[in-house]
């Protein structure tokens, strides 16, 4: 039984960094068993890529409207994408 993976690129608005916005992305996805990367921009916005079985991607990006308990979204920008075959998941620099 193969499951179709799917590919969901993010970007998060909001107060979103210097809440645990990243480590809290990190650990959500391992526990949807989620492949991809976070990370910080300069403009103030998180991007994300969440790669995965779609029901746990769609979960993903439904986390990403809450975040971490500290921050304060105001807008989710999702483009869905070819998978590209990440593995893991890293908090990117």
């Amino acid at each position: 039984m193969s499951e179709e993976r799917t590919r969901a690129h993010v970007f998060v608005s909001g107060r979103v960094q210097g809440v645990y916005y990243r480590s809290n992305t990190r650990d959500a996805a391992t526990e949807h068993g989620v492949d991809g990367w976070v990370r910080n921009l300069d403009d103030g916005r998180v991007e994300a890529v969440f790669e995965g079985p779609e029901d746990a991607v769609e979960a993903m990006v439904e986390w990403c409207h809450e975040g971490s308990p500290a921050a304060n979204v105001e807008s989710v920008a999702v483009e869905y994408e070819e998978p590209q075959g990440e593995e893991g998941f890293r908090i990117r620099r």
